[in-house]
């Protein structure tokens, strides 16, 4: 999908119609072009497109900062090197405000990337173009603008909901927060909508384009946080019931998905791609990802920031294949393996990112080829069994089959089938499947920054990180802390932002 050519095409255009960021306000710029004024050709509509995905490719995003905030705040990941940027031992320790500059910076690409697509929304319908691609078009922008609202809404709870193109970021000053059950109202309506127009599957099987499976699957998403089961569960059986046609499956080695080499997978329902040796400005493709997990003063030249809670890996099964994967006890320090505890930061680290983060990478992992996953096949399986299991007071045949279908493949190992972890037995209550799909959850997608997500959903945020057994203490935490502050510059801009989200 990216090329160094297409890249500098790509990031004008997501400059010209970055507009809407509320970051923007103080400033005077010399020339916007709107939307009735750029869009002449199906070449501009594609190009005003794929502009969006440099600011999920981005290290502001994607790339570094989103998926850290997620990963620090949920329970199953820790930091190392406590020299890192105070911003982010505030935010891991819960003692981050409303000026803490990773917010902030997740706040300002957000609503850059909903300004490009808002753009893209209200200009492709001017272009003299196939009707068919250009309404695909249109709606793989509202998709994109979905899944920025879906991570803000989220996080901070009430946030302005912008829904056209803004040529006059003056304007953005009048705009105040949206209750976030009208935000969510606004997913939903282009998730349908990508779910009409999207195509069943991209050129070239590309991953980083949604389609048809992709808007479903963000739609179940959705619906799971709202706790409206019976249409989750329907989204997501309505991906598994199409994924032949979707070619989605399950990959047969669980190593795989990690292996940034391998290139798109028919487990990957949607992903940011990362194209390494392509650099773009303002961060965009510039993934921190290896890195930040990776061993500090080790061959592999990692930071050693991110690494697992304490608790964590004595909560796997040494039997499950996933712990072996997803875990990082030894690593070459000037060519000798050496062990965990002999490194600068003794901890154990994860692995499923720093090892195999592409052939074109940096020495230390930057810039990397890695797919960052919005979601996979395996999570589609897992929101089905979920959601069927609260819908019907209690699991069917068939949410017992897709949690299997997820153990079963932690039985596969490059060394034969393993015993382990066994398929989940039929008559079990509904608090028990609960239990087991909430578990299964946690091992399957460790380190995927979901953990956060799935903690507030469940409104087990202060028992996570209260309880004598938990992976993460922090006695602190309080329920105010399930939402980030909304920034304080953004109130100096715009004082309709306030009242402040509570406890901040």
């Amino acid at each position: 999908m990216k090329t160094k050519k297409l890249y500098k095409y790509l990031l004008l255009y997501t400059f010209l119609f970055s507009g809407v960021s509320c970051t923007d306000l103080d400033e005077s710029p010399v020339s916007i072009l709107v939307p009735d004024q750029y869009f002449k050709t199906a070449a501009d509509a594609e190009a005003a497109v794929m502009g969006i995905y440099s600011l999920l490719a981005n290290a502001d995003y994607y790339g570094r900062r989103l998926t850290m905030v997620l990963q620090l705040l949920g329970d199953d990941i820790d930091i190392a090197d406590i020299g890192t940027q105070s911003s982010r031992i505030q935010i891991n320790g819960f003692t981050h405000d409303a000026s803490n500059q990773d917010v902030l910076a997740i706040w300002k690409t957000a609503y850059l990337g909903i300004g490009a697509a808002n753009a893209a929304i209200d200009g492709i319908p001017n272009v003299e173009m196939d009707e068919q691609n250009k309404s695909a078009l249109i709606a793989e922008a509202r998709l994109l603008r979905a899944l920025n609202y879906y991570h803000l809404v989220q996080l901070f709870g009430d946030i302005p909901y912008i829904g056209k193109y803004v040529a006059d970021p003056s304007t953005v000053t009048d705009i105040s927060k949206t209750p976030a059950a009208e935000v969510y109202e606004h997913i939903i309506d282009d998730c349908n909508f990508a779910i009409e127009k999207l195509p069943e599957m991209q050129p070239n099987d590309v991953r980083a384009r949604p389609t048809k499976g992709s808007a479903h699957t963000l739609l179940a998403s959705v619906y799971m946080i709202l706790e409206r089961w019976t249409d989750a569960a329907t989204q997501a059986q309505t991906v598994i019931n199409q994924s032949s046609k979707y070619n989605y499956a399950l990959v047969d080695d669980y190593q795989k998905l990690w292996n940034a080499d391998l290139g798109y997978q028919a487990e990957h329902v949607w992903v940011v791609d990362f194209a390494g040796t392509i650099s773009g400005e303002n961060s965009s493709n510039v993934d921190y990802t290896a890195p930040m997990t990776g061993v500090r003063d080790a061959d592999m030249l990692g930071w050693s920031v991110l690494v697992p809670s304490e608790g964590m890996y004595t909560s796997f099964s040494d039997l499950d294949y996933r712990k072996k994967v997803s875990f990082l006890t030894e690593t070459p320090i000037k060519g000798i393996m050496t062990p965990y505890q002999q490194w600068r930061w003794p901890r154990i680290h994860t692995a499923k990112w720093c090892l195999y983060p592409g052939s074109n990478a940096s020495s230390e992992g930057s810039n990397s080829d890695i797919k960052h996953v919005i979601f996979r096949y395996a999570e589609v399986l897992l929101i089905a069994a979920e959601a069927i299991n609260e819908a019907n007071g209690g699991p069917t045949a068939d949410a017992y089959k897709y949690i299997n279908e997820v153990r079963g493949r932690a039985r596969k190992t490059p060394q034969g089938p393993q015993t382990y972890p066994t398929d989940l037995q039929t008559g079990i209550s509904q608090q028990d499947f609960r239990d087991a799909v909430r578990e299964e959850r946690r091992l399957e997608l460790a380190f995927e920054w979901k953990r956060w997500y799935d903690l507030k959903r469940w409104k087990i945020v202060s028992d996570a990180f209260k309880q004598s057994d938990g992976y993460e203490s922090h006695p602190n935490v309080q329920e105010y802390h399930t939402l980030l502050p909304i920034p304080q510059e953004e109130i100096g801009r715009n004082a309709n932002l306030l009242p402040q989200n509570p406890g901040f």
